[in-house]
């Protein structure tokens, strides 16, 4: 068990910040996959800039690293040209 002071408020700290990052990485993944089940090329078009938004903060917050959200968005737009 921690010592210090300072190291009990890095352990909530911590603990906060897993619970935070987890949930907008939960929410990240159900969003793309949403996106990818869909096969009405209306609704995937509309839904896509709100999964980018997403993909965007997410990179911007080091929460993905930049590469993995751009992939995934051209993978998306891909996803999105195929459909009829």
């Amino acid at each position: 068990m921690a010592n210090h002071k300072s190291a009990l408020k890095r352990i909530r700290q911590a603990a906060k910040r897993r619970l935070h990052n987890r949930y907008y990485g939960k929410t990240m993944r159900n969003a793309v996959r949403k996106l990818r089940a869909t096969t009405v090329k209306s609704d995937a078009v509309a839904m896509y800039p709100s999964v980018v938004k997403l993909l965007d903060k997410m990179a911007k917050k080091n929460l993905i690293h930049k590469n993995k959200a751009n992939n995934l968005k051209s993978k998306l737009a891909l996803h999105i040209n195929k459909l009829a």
